[in-house]
């Protein structure tokens, strides 16, 4: 595999190449980040239900609040 090496940085999420290179259309490209700190991602999972027919317990009430006229 010939491989061709372009730097370049990123800007508002997009890769900007410092040479004038034009890059076929589907061209497969690897990018590879120098130091970079990848800092951990925490990740919640909603919870599940054991019996997913209990679901009815949950169950919310919308009730509209009026406005108090006499203020």
């Amino acid at each position: 595999m010939h491989v061709t090496t372009f730097e370049g940085v990123v800007e508002n999420g997009q890769i900007h190449l410092s040479t004038n290179v034009r890059l076929p259309e589907k061209t497969r490209v690897y990018v590879v980040v120098p130091d970079l700190e990848v800092k951990p991602v925490m990740h919640m999972f909603s919870p599940r239900l054991v019996h997913p027919e209990d679901a009815a317990d949950f169950r919310k009430e919308v009730i509209e609040d009026l406005p108090d006229a006499s203020l």
